[in-house]
Parts: C-alpha cells; sequence; structure tokens
C-alpha cells in the first residue's frame, strides 16, 4: 500500500510540474516580443513583399486589421495585379517576337514589375468586362469585378453585341449543311456571326449557308421564387434553343444539337465588353 501510495504521489507531483513549465512557457511567449509586421517594417516594405503575393494572399491580407486593409487595397498594390488592356496586349507582341512599341519607350519600375507578374488575371483572357474599366474606380475593386464576371454564365444581350461570334455545324446537322462548312472542309476560317442591338443577326457578305434570309434573336432567363435561375439560353429565329456555358478563359460558347457558337477574343478592344453593371 506504501509503494502505491508513493507511486500515486510521485505521478502528481510529476504532473504537476509539468503543468507549471507549460504555464511558464505561455507566460512567456505572452509576454515575448511579438510585434506587428507592418509596425516593424513600415507600409513601404509591407508593400514591396506583398507584391511578391498572388492576388488572393494580398486579398486575405485584407482582413488582418485597419492598418493592413490600408495597405493591402493600395493601387500601387494592385496594379501589378490588374494590368491595362493595352500593355497586356504590347506584352503578348514582344512574347511573340515583335519587340517594338513597349521596349522602345521608358519603363517605370511599375511597369517593369508587370513582366515579373506570372499570375496575371487578365493575361490570355478573351474578354475584359466593361465594368472594370469604369474610370476612377480603385484597382482592388476592377481586379473584384473582373474576378466574379469570369464566373458569371448568364449571358447578356451586351455580350452578344460586342463580339463576333465563329459558328460551324456540329456533327448531328445534316451532311449538306456540313459539306458547305469550312469548319469541317478544313478549307478555311469558320463562318462569322454577328448580333446587333435591334435584335437582328448578320453574317460575313457571300457565306453560302447564311442566304440572304432574315434573323433575329431573343435571351431567355427564367427565376425561381428564391431569385435562383431555372433556365437561361438563346435562341435564334425557331430554331432549336442554345445552351449557353464560358470557358477559363472568359469566352462564351452557345450550342445545340444543330450547331455552336464560339466567341471571337477581343481583350484589345477599348473601354471592354458586355454589360456595365453587375449581372449575376
Amino acid at each position: 500500500m506504501e509503494r502505491l501510495r508513493c507511486g500515486y504521489g510521485e505521478d502528481r507531483v510529476r504532473k504537476r510540474k509539468r503543468r507549471r513549465k507549460r504555464e511558464e512557457s505561455e507566460e512567456q511567449v505572452d509576454e515575448g516580443p511579438v510585434r506587428d509586421p507592418l509596425v516593424v517594417f513600415g507600409s513601404d516594405i509591407m508593400m514591396v513583399i506583398l507584391g511578391y503575393l498572388d492576388a488572393r494572399s494580398v486579398a486575405l491580407s485584407l482582413l488582418v486589421s485597419r492598418g493592413w486593409r490600408g495597405v493591402a487595397s493600395s493601387d500601387r498594390l494592385w496594379a501589378s495585379k490588374i494590368m491595362a488592356v493595352k500593355d497586356l496586349w504590347e506584352i503578348e507582341r514582344v512574347r511573340k517576337g515583335n519587340k517594338s512599341s513597349l521596349l522602345e519607350r521608358p519603363c517605370s519600375i511599375g511597369s517593369m514589375n508587370l513582366f515579373r507578374q506570372c499570375e496575371e488575371l487578365w493575361l490570355g483572357k478573351a474578354h475584359i468586362p466593361r465594368l472594370s474599366q469604369v474610370r476612377g474606380l480603385s484597382k482592388l475593386a476592377a481586379y473584384s469585378l473582373s474576378f466574379m464576371d469570369g464566373k458569371r454564365t448568364r449571358i447578356m444581350k451586351e455580350d452578344l453585341w460586342d463580339h463576333g461570334w465563329d459558328f460551324h455545324f456540329n456533327q448531328w446537322a445534316p451532311e449538306y449543311w456540313r459539306n458547305l462548312d469550312p469548319y469541317w472542309r478544313g478549307t478555311g476560317r469558320p463562318m462569322r456571326r454577328y448580333f446587333h442591338p435591334d435584335g437582328s443577326q448578320t453574317a460575313d457578305p457571300g457565306d453560302k449557308v447564311w442566304g440572304g434570309h432574315e434573323a433575329c434573336y431573343s435571351v431567355v432567363t427564367s427565376f425561381l421564387a428564391d431569385g435562383k435561375i431555372r433556365a437561361h439560353y438563346v435562341r435564334i429565329n425557331r430554331w432549336p434553343r442554345m445552351s449557353v456555358s464560358r470557358k477559363l478563359d472568359w469566352s462564351w460558347e452557345m450550342s445545340n444539337s444543330l450547331y455552336c457558337y464560339s466567341s471571337i477574343p477581343d481583350a484589345d478592344k477599348g473601354g471592354g465588353t458586355g454589360p456595365m453593371f453587375p449581372a449575376y
């Protein structure tokens, strides 16, 4: 019995010692010199550090404190995350071997940082949202609006008007139509279609499939009671409705069992494309 009591007492002593050491270590941590990096380095250095992070990490730093938000929401920082369309296309020309214009003019440090950004939001995208091009909009707001618009799958009439569209028949279309389609014959670029604000649709002159007939289109969207979209499609004349989808490069595709439309990339279009207001 005495041995059991001694063993029990020793266990209690050991537990007390471990608890005391744990409390002392916690006190040392609490009393240690834990300081905000923003206070230690200052806003200018933190701006440089945040400039090397991707957009998601910078966005998360907005939640740390008011001070961090003031630095992380700066236009100087987000200017390197979301570039002007003109600079994007100049960079594309440089990468393709045409080194005129961009390298011939003097570049600021901010412009040179464009080459070091490997994950730019607009780079490689087919379309740039018009709502992100509003004058006076902060770079953070422009980035956020661009990101949200890129996730949008509800097509608007402005999206139809602003883009040219490649058109081709699908494999289920009649063979006679496919024989006239350069997409299936491999004899040239795809046929083109154009939507207009008055609700009409046209094609290039000399289009053998078009035939000069009149065409009108409509965008149909129905909603459930909770505001969610129940059905969304585009219809031309009385042809079968076309389902709408969005690709990773923000381009649009509309298709049914007979034919398919694909929006033509136009990221160099001044002022952007699509609706002026958010449509989600």
